[in-house]
């Protein structure tokens, strides 16, 4: 035979080969799951502690971070470690830039990314923040000038601290019995003597623009300096200057500039104020200050104090948030902020950065059987996820896709939090929008500094320190998947009810309103907006919330609420409201005549603020009766306007209809793609449900997602009526995303297992052989265990006092069927554990229920298994301080522990480690 044609016949076997393969290739199912982008895995805020940062530490950190399954770090400068001075950079110094420029090339070659802290600790500030553009308040100081009485006194500010500036006088204001104002200022002299005899009794105030001399809070090095004054425009032109003229050398290639929460106290004022408010408002405040300092519940207190806070908005707003914003997009940036805590329309306000960040601060009650939640380890705080939604509903919205959050804030005590707490929360924040995790957070930590490392009081401190971080991988793949989903496509919300933020402003207490998430019982729980927003929800309708401008900058689309390019929603509802602007019922009015629905449950009561002769109440009042109302419902134009107080019933006339599946006591969250609707479903009630679910999504088929473990399969699904129907079960603290698909034939994957009754249980609690990994103080000793128990059970010291991972290893005999799927199941694992089965990795266990399918790695006849442990630091922690071994020693606050007070965890009790309880394989069918 020919050589050639001997070759040939040789290669025709791999061509074939080749050609079979690649058809299976090409037939092979798609992977149901999106693509992992950087911002589908979570980031963290990343404390760098005196800015002692170097190019070995960084690089070594972020291999670790990367190892995690972290997708980014926000550089944080604050105050450093005692006795490492010698480390410290300046902040923005060339040695800073450096190591910001070498951090962010490190990142890069790892596939993640940097956001960067505008300044150092909190809030914005610095050493090149001058007394002029350092934050202000107004400072009213009050005279009396009696009829016929010489005024002798000295109108002169009178200091009320230590090292307080002189502050300027900005007026004097004379007010007669009635409150009838007139300016006397131009009859005060350089000396403050008073040259005015006008007949008659007077009240005399003095207005002086003084400085509130705060500093900012946690500064690093080089950051020392006033707080800026956030209202005033020339003040963060100039700020913002500073930093563009620092990074101007070259690209430092970082994402974003972050804002923290607006932790400005005392601030109330800005130099032009009183020009900026007879602008914005049409009449002089200073005539009204009497009504702007009563606490008085009267019309007129609540519209002058309305319209202050309005302008006080209105400042912040544009002179900082978006002006910051514009600045940084110049600069090739973008912005991420947190609105909370401001006095201003937080709607608005988060709507004007590119990425809104809201806060998880605190510890939520889940009556999830097993949970552990201590109350001597959480703060007096009630966190509510209705907060989070303001953030979430600015990014829907205005059409931006990611939404922050600062996370697990104070979640528990320092060395306490475990990945199966934070589970639920995290799952609490997804359900309001929140879509781009951020840690609170890692801090750089140096390879020389002894256990525990660096650590920052207000911190979850998973650092590589941790005796959870060899576990840390598996959460963060938890975090990675659900957001890979929740990244994906557009929010599917069809309700948007408005924000009544004039009646927040009209409050009569206080002459600042912050909008803080610690006094939510004060400005948020009280209204009609969040009953009704609250039990929408919980009868199953998906919503955002609108503020009075984004009305105004929508648009009706084919019958649909279209705020943005990619946001659309079925109706507009007005809940309860007293105040609301002419032009905002005029802008309803518009949306209605082209096609909108819109539901009022009440005629609001008023226009705010003082306007000119009730000009904008005469202007509302006659919009109102345009609309012509027959038994509660009126035709406007193309649309249509509903007066009812029963919201449900309202848009069950309307044919909007609720997600039934909330009546089982699941929550959930839709997102929608082109190919797809997605459910996140989880079960934060007591029990396990197991139901019929009604889908409003109508799909040719759905796909089981299980965010813990990546596996997926196709459930069984009926059509009807428009909607879907399946069958699902869920245990009290699992979640599960639905992908209902638009279009056949889009996967091929395996039904999804019925975990719902065991057929069989296999215990395999007895004879364990207990071996000690990794950890601190000291390994201890090996343990041979009848029943399988927690390793601080024993009465071993050096286990009692250990934090690091132990392992479980067993043998056990298993009748295996091709047909069966298995469960590993255990009764508490204290805090995370990894599985082997026979060799090979099984997956991870960290959260309720600890259940893990095995299936894949079981073999019939004998198998092996080795389930290893990370525990919580609690227990080594206690072991220093009762050994008097110094491990906090920082500048400024130190170390401190969840009420603020000075941390000692030498009377902890013993924090159960390892496994408790039986260790059992469920067979089902």
């Amino acid at each position: 035979m020919h050589s050639k044609t001997y070759l040939i016949l040789l290669l025709i076997p791999v061509f074939l080969f080749l050609g079979f393969q690649s058809l299976e290739e090409k037939a092979a199912p798609a992977d149901p799951w999106p693509e992992i982008t950087q911002t589908a895995k979570p980031w963290t805020r990343w404390w760098w502690m005196g800015n002692a940062v170097d190019e070995p530490n960084l690089s070594m950190l972020l291999d670790e971070y990367a190892r995690a399954g972290l997708g980014g770090v926000e550089i944080a400068p604050i105050y450093g470690a005692k006795g490492y001075e010698d480390r410290y950079l300046e902040f923005l110094s060339e040695d800073w830039l450096n190591m910001l420029d070498f951090t962010v090339q490190k990142a890069n070659s790892l596939g993640m990314g940097v956001d960067m802290t505008q300044g150092t600790g909190w809030p914005f500030g610095g050493p090149q923040v001058s007394v002029e553009n350092a934050a202000t308040s107004m400072v009213i100081q009050d005279y009396e000038k009696r009829n016929g009485v010489p005024f002798t006194d000295q109108i002169a500010f009178e200091k009320r601290r230590e090292n307080q500036h002189n502050a300027e006088l900005i007026a004097v204001m004379a007010y007669d019995q009635q409150n009838q104002a007139e300016e006397i200022t131009a009859h005060v002299d350089k000396q403050g003597k008073l040259n005015w005899d006008k007949e008659g009794d007077w009240k005399i105030k003095a207005i002086f623009l003084d400085k509130t001399g705060q500093m900012v809070k946690r500064a690093a090095p080089g950051g020392v300096g006033f707080t800026l004054d956030h209202f005033s425009k020339s003040a963060v032109n100039a700020y913002n200057s500073h930093f563009e003229q620092a990074l101007s050398g070259k690209d430092y290639g970082f994402r974003a500039f972050y804002n923290d929460s607006f932790e400005v106290y005392g601030a109330d004022f800005t130099r032009d104020f009183f020009d900026e408010f007879e602008k914005r408002r049409g009449y002089d405040l200073k005539e009204f200050l009497p009504f702007l300092e009563s606490e008085e519940n009267n019309e007129k207190v609540r519209r002058i104090k309305s319209d202050y806070r309005e302008t006080i908005n209105d400042l912040l707003l544009n002179n900082f948030t978006e002006n910051w914003t514009a600045w940084a997009h110049e600069q090739g940036k973008l912005t991420k902020n947190q609105a909370h805590g401001s006095p201003g329309n937080l709607l608005d306000l988060y709507a004007a950065v590119d990425i809104p960040e809201c806060e998880t601060f605190g510890s939520s009650y889940f009556p999830i059987p097993g949970l552990r939640r201590d109350s001597a380890d959480i703060r007096n705080v009630d966190p509510d996820p209705v907060m989070l939604k303001f953030a979430s509903s600015a990014a829907h919205l205005t059409g931006k896709n990611l939404v922050s959050s600062e996370t697990f804030t104070w979640l528990g005590e320092h060395f306490k939090s475990s990945f199966s707490q934070m589970k639920p929360e995290v799952e609490q924040a997804f359900l309001a929008g929140v879509n781009h995790i951020f840690y609170h957070g890692v801090t750089y930590s140096p390879e020389d500094v002894p256990y525990p490392g660096w650590l920052f009081y207000a911190s979850l401190n998973l650092t590589q320190q941790n005796s959870l971080w060899s576990h840390f991988d598996g959460f963060n793949d938890f975090i990675t998947r659900s957001q890979s989903i929740l990244q994906a496509g557009n929010a599917d919300n069809e309700l948007l009810v408005y924000w009544p933020v004039y009646d927040v402003w009209a409050e009569p207490k206080g002459k600042m309103e912050m909008i803080t998430v610690h006094a939510v019982d004060e400005w948020l729980h009280p209204t009609a907006f969040y009953k009704q927003s609250k039990k929408l929800m919980e009868q199953g309708y998906s919503l955002d919330f609108i503020s009075d401008d984004m009305i105004q900058n929508s648009r009706t689309k084919d019958g649909l609420i279209a705020t943005s390019d990619s946001n659309q929603a079925k109706v507009l509802i007005i809940p309860d409201t007293e105040f609301m602007p002419a032009e905002t019922l005029g802008n309803i009015l518009k949306l209605a005549e082209a096609g909108a629905k819109v539901i009022f449950q009440s005629k609001p009561q008023s226009t705010p603020g003082l306007s000119p002769k009730g000009s904008s109440d005469t202007a509302f009042h006659q919009l109102w009766d345009t609309i012509d109302f027959v038994s509660g419902q009126a035709k406007v134009g193309n649309g249509q306007v509903i007066l009812s107080e029963e919201i449900d019933q309202a848009l069950m006339d309307l044919g909007i209809y609720r997600e039934t599946l909330v009546d089982t006591g699941l929550d959930f969250i839709r997102r929608k793609t082109a190919d797809a609707t997605y459910y996140f479903l989880v079960n934060h009630s007591a029990n396990s449900i197991s139901d019929e679910l009604v889908l409003n999504a109508k799909g040719k088929s759905v796909v089981v997602l299980d965010p813990l473990t990546g596996k997926a399969g196709e459930i069984h699904a009926q059509i009807e009526n428009q909607k879907t129907r399946i069958k699902l079960h869920l245990k009290s603290g699992e979640s599960l995303f639905l992908k209902v698909m638009h279009h056949e034939g889009q996967v091929e994957l395996p039904d999804w297992p019925d975990y719902q009754q065991a057929s069989s249980v296999l215990d395999i609690s007895s004879d364990w052989k207990l071996t000690f990994d990794k950890g601190l103080p000291k390994l201890p000793a090996a343990q041979n265990l009848n029943k399988i128990a927690p390793w601080t059970a024993s009465k071993d010291p050096d286990a009692v006092d250990f934090s690091g991972t132990g392992s479980y290893t067993s043998e056990f005999q298993l009748a295996k069927s091709a047909a069966k799927q298995y469960v590993l199941r255990i009764d508490k694992v204290y805090e995370s554990a990894k599985v082997w089965v026979n060799g090979e990795f099984a997956g991870a266990i960290w959260s309720i229920p600890y259940r893990l399918d095995i299936s894949k790695h079981l073999q019939n006849g004998e198998n092996t298994i080795k389930i290893e442990v990370a525990n919580l630091m609690a227990n080594s922690i206690r072991y220093l301080d009762r050994a008097g071994i110094e491990w906090r020693n920082y500048h400024e606050i130190n170390f401190v522990n969840i009420d603020y007070k000075p941390f000692d965890a030498s009377n902890w009790e013993t924090m159960p480690s390892g496994i408790e309880g039986k260790v059992e394989i469920l067979e089902f069918d």
